[in-house]
């Protein structure tokens, strides 16, 4: 099950420095997470000052 990034993502990076494969990163002025990459650690969702990651 791959995280997905919601449209309440401000784009701050938080997520992107706190995940431990770089799965995360920027594409067209929002952040992205790379279901191939991504090991569904669940790292991301709480780091998230938005609260815009969820699973799905």
């Amino acid at each position: 099950m791959a995280y997905k990034i919601t449209d309440a993502c401000t784009n701050c990076g938080t997520c992107e420095s706190e995940c431990p494969v770089s799965a995360i990163s920027e594409k067209d002025n929002a952040r992205w997470i790379d279901p191939d990459i991504c090991i569904d650690c669940g790292v991301c969702v709480p780091v998230c000052p938005e609260e815009a990651i969820i699973a799905g």
